[in-house]
């Protein structure tokens, strides 16, 4: 502390060289982080699946939250730093924090609009309304109180605690990711249970529920500890002062342009006139430190995607660990997990080691490599994602149409289709991939018995074509298939009647003959279906991964008994996600490394290169690039229209 600085001191004691007060702002970090990753990590898959949003709306909408949660540091450190201190601004906006929060978690009941109780919100408005409401209030809030909670946490520590101050600053980074990890485990679990009071639905209530507790917890926990923190009255209003200043030395140094007036060293010296050399000085630290900045959004341009298209990258990947499944929002754990581990270690081990092989690894030049991998990691996520584009179907354009043949019969049959060779389709199968076709009709042959149809196509569809046992029959069902993998790693089932007479199938209803049931989505693992005819029971069991599309044929020779299920074949028209989740663990590693020497080291540059009383205001200086990254994002997503997830 300064001799400047007017200081209130608490009654806080000392354990093992560490002042008290600091152990209750570490918890408070801790409980802030858990709520605030853990309702984002569940936020994009909220957009996608509840809101009904596309995947670029869902992007845009999560990056502008995000960028809205580091452009408000600013406001926050201002009002600190000018106005009500940082305590009171902790205080004051964490209540603004926990109130967007649970607004954020009322917004998640589909229940209040679902009218029909069919598990569809009927207002969507609504809800919307309330969630950008909510978000707004969580944007203020977490980021008022970013720039503050770190500053103050600095604060307590006095000038020979220069190396507690360091490694507190490494502990806050831990507790900001220890909240992070267990958030991004605990949620995901939460919104994947069933809750509702008239329908059940993913539970996003519960999910954004917890970390609204917390959020309370957070705020309570800060103020058991009031009576202990050194708290740093405000200096007035420190921001309008640099702006003046500034203002002042470009306006004169604009009037003394001509070469008869002496160069002066520094452009900010041409406020001299009017300014004390301290604040000129301070200004100056400032804004080389802010210079510095500039590259800086690039890297939190690539980071923060991990929330966003890394997620929705996840959905289209197998999630299956063996005995553990993964949902797609819970690979965000790895980043946490990584953290825990790494920063320890280059603390411990790297840092020393590098400073021992005489090497002079400054703050800068740790930046600098943080970015490089951060770029690396978006090369290995661009290699991952071409291979996933090698699975996923190739759906018909606006002028094709696609079209797949079933044969329900008992016999092969030898199908002839306009521009393909004769082809056998086997009895109770279907051919194996859709063929693609430009005309509106097409004429369908068979050649044993001789028969030939006319079948319209629809433009812009896939379709299936039922082929009953009795092809004289007069009418052949044209059933329309999906143009889309199945939402959120499911499998979208449904089951195609060949026997003669009605049957009814579990969960899909009375299923006419010669006809298919509407699709109903399977998580993964195995399912069981029950079919009868009301005389006859038979049980049919499978195993499905992750979003998959399979029609389960009842052939015409289907014979119930004890052997009924073995006569019931699937037809797979989306294959499951086969490219594993766990190949996303490199470009995890590759940006948590960078995140480990980039935003810790970044974290106490900030704070130690920050004159006394513009400590908040450079921290927000710092997170605003955050923001301005995240601005990137956006207008990748949205503007440019970049149609391809491999970027």
């Amino acid at each position: 502390m300064t001799d400047e600085e007017v200081v209130k001191k608490g009654k806080s004691k000392e354990v093992c060289g560490y002042p008290l007060s600091i152990f209750f702002i570490v918890v408070n970090e801790f409980c802030e982080r858990f709520s605030y990753y853990g309702m984002r990590a569940v936020l994009v898959l909220y957009f996608r699946y509840f809101l009904r949003f596309d995947d670029d709306l869902a992007t845009s909408i999560y990056h502008t939250f995000v960028a809205l949660c580091y452009l408000t540091p600013i406001l926050g450190a201002v009002v600190a730093d000018s106005w009500l201190g940082k305590f009171k601004t902790i205080i004051y906006l964490s209540i603004v924090y926990a109130i967007g929060q649970v607004v954020m978690a009322v917004s998640a009941i589909h229940d209040i609009t679902d009218t029909d109780r069919d598990g569809t919100p009927d207002n969507l408005t609504l809800h919307i309304v309330l969630s950008m409401v909510g978000l707004l209030l969580i944007a203020l809030g977490t980021g008022g109180i970013k720039p503050c909670v770190a500053a103050f946490g600095g604060d307590q520590f006095q000038d020979h605690q220069a190396k507690q101050r360091s490694t507190f600053f490494s502990v806050f980074y831990l507790c900001i990711n220890g909240g992070s990890l267990l958030s991004t485990i605990i949620t995901p679990i939460l919104r994947g249970q069933e809750c509702g009071i008239h329908s059940q639905q993913k539970c996003y209530p519960l999910a954004f529920g917890v970390p609204a507790a917390l959020m309370v917890v957070a705020l309570v926990v800060f103020i058991i500890g009031s009576g202990m923190y050194h708290k740093t009255e405000p200096q007035g209003n420190i921001m309008l002062d640099v702006c003046k200043c500034i203002g002042f030395a470009v306006k004169n140094r604009f009037r003394h342009r001509s070469s008869s007036y002496p160069k002066r060293t520094h452009w900010m010296d041409w406020a001299e006139e009017k300014y004390e050399k301290l604040l000129i000085a301070q200004i100056k630290m400032v804004l080389k430190v802010l210079f510095l900045y500039i590259p800086l959004p690039m890297f939190w341009t690539l980071f923060d995607q991990k929330g966003s298209r890394w997620t929705l990258q996840a959905t289209t990947m197998d999630g299956n660990f063996g005995s553990l499944i993964l949902q797609p929002d819970q690979m965000q754990t790895v980043n946490p997990i990584l953290i825990l581990t790494l920063v320890p270690i280059m603390d411990s081990v790297v840092y020393p080691l590098i400073k021992k092989c005489g090497l002079n690894f400054t703050p800068l030049r740790r930046m600098t490599v943080g970015m490089f991998l951060a770029a690396m990691a978006f090369v290995a996520a661009a290699l991952v994602q071409i291979q996933i584009d090698k699975t996923l179907p190739t759906f018909p354009s606006s002028s094709q149409s696609q079209l797949k043949l079933l044969n329900m019969g008992s016999i092969p049959l030898t199908v002839t289709l306009p521009n393909n060779d004769p082809f056998v389709i086997e009895a109770a199968k279907a051919n194996a991939n859709y063929l693609t076709f430009e005309e509106e009709s097409i004429n369908v042959s068979f050649q044993s018995p001789a028969i030939s149809r006319t079948i319209s196509l629809a433009k812009g569809k896939r379709q299936t074509l039922l082929i009953p046992s009795n092809l004289s029959a007069p009418m052949w069902e044209m059933t329309d298939d999906l143009m889309a993998k199945p939402e959120q790693g499911a499998n979208a089932i449904r089951f195609v009647n060949g026997m003669a007479g009605a049957v009814n199938v579990s969960t899909f209803g009375s299923i006419e003959y010669s006809s298919a049931s509407n699709y109903s989505l399977i998580s993964n693992g195995k399912a069981t279906f029950t079919i009868t005819n009301g005389a006859n029971t038979c049980e049919y069991s499978r195993e499905f991964g992750f979003g998959s599309s399979y029609t389960l044929l009842i052939p015409s020779h289907f014979a119930w008994g004890l052997t009924c299920s073995e006569s019931i074949s699937g037809v797979e028209d989306i294959q499951p996600n086969s490219f594993h989740m766990g190949w996303q663990i490199p470009q995890y590693f590759l940006i948590t490394c960078g995140e480990v020497v980039f935003s810790v080291t970044g974290l106490e540059f900030s704070y130690s290169q920050a004159p006394s009383n513009m400590k908040a205001v450079l921290q927000a200086g710092r997170l605003f690039t955050v923001a301005i990254g995240n601005f990137i994002v956006l207008i990748v997503a949205e503007i440019a229209q970049i149609e391809e997830q491999v970027q």
